[in-house]
């Protein structure tokens, strides 16, 4: 099948490449190829893809930047038989930082992002993280699961009739279901790049097991917060407070749990602050970096 993708997902692949990462094609965004070997490693969300920082880049200009597409996200290879777990994400995230020459990060991660944040965070306190991490910065991401409030879809993807709604959704469907979450509207151009790169290479049909990662933040959830309550980097929650589902109470918490961790509240943003206002969440991105060195 040939997907026909849209001008501003065609101008944003011929920014990166597919990097060939253990098994899998993952296309990879890197600024600064060979460059330095302390990178900002931005991490997108479910179900959408890297193309989602696409609009604070020039806020950030200046930096490395390395943003992939998970396995089974975007423009990445999406294969019928993988498993898609938090910790395969968080292996090839590591396999790419090796193949690239990285050895220090600077980590920020938004909605399921924040749970492979969250697992490389565990890795690095038990001592098997092969990078340093130098900061982090978590975005309206439901670390705290008990706290989210699941949209409608999810719940759907999580229910024995995941594979008739991945079948049947749409883009009149995704839209709707998207604006839900937003507090500030984004463009029918965002709206229909991150359909036509969710329907690429079947992507729809894999939500079914994408959306596992809800079910490992139940699991999992005392490994990855305790990672976080003993963390010792300097660490940012910068957060939409009008999320209708990772809600403003799960960025009060994180902020709680991890050692002098500072929580900025983007006002009157949802839970796409980078697509809703990329001005004022670029500007809040540059200024965590420019602070501590990233």
């Amino acid at each position: 099948m040939v997907d026909s993708l849209p001008a501003n997902v065609l101008a944003w692949q011929r920014q990166g490449m597919l990097r060939r990462v253990g098994d899998l094609d993952l296309f990879v965004v890197d600024t600064a190829p060979g460059g330095a070997r302390r990178a900002v490693l931005l991490l997108h969300g479910f179900p959408s893809s890297g193309h989602d920082w696409h609009a604070v880049l020039p806020a950030l200009a200046g930096r490395r930047l390395v943003i992939p597409d998970l396995p089974g996200f975007g423009l990445s290879e999406k294969p019928a038989d993988y498993g898609y777990s938090l910790f395969e994400q968080a292996d090839c995230i590591e396999i790419l930082l090796r193949d690239l020459g990285i050895d220090g990060i600077d980590l920020i991660g938004h909605d399921m992002g924040t749970s492979v944040a969250t697992e490389l965070c565990a890795r690095r306190e038990r001592g098997l993280l092969g990078v340093r991490l130098e900061s982090l910065l978590l975005m309206n991401g439901s670390v705290h699961i008990e706290l989210a409030r699941l949209t409608p879809a999810q719940k759907l993807l999580r229910s024995p009739l995941a594979g008739l709604f991945a079948r049947l959704a749409s883009a009149p469907v995704f839209r709707a279901q998207l604006r839900r979450i937003l507090a500030r509207p984004i463009g029918r151009d965002e709206l229909d790049a991150m359909w036509a790169l969710i329907r690429h290479r079947d992507g729809h049909l894999r939500m079914r097991q994408t959306i596992g990662y809800v079910s490992e933040r139940f699991r999992y959830r005392r490994r990855w917060l305790g990672a976080l309550r003993r963390l010792d980097i300097p660490t940012r929650i910068l957060w939409g407070p009008d999320d209708p589902v990772a809600v403003a109470e799960i960025a009060r918490r994180l902020a709680a749990d991890i050692p002098g961790a500072r929580l900025e509240w983007l006002p009157g943003l949802g839970h796409y602050p980078q697509l809703e206002d990329p001005a004022a969440t670029g500007a809040a991105l540059r200024a965590f970096l420019d602070a501590h060195g990233g």
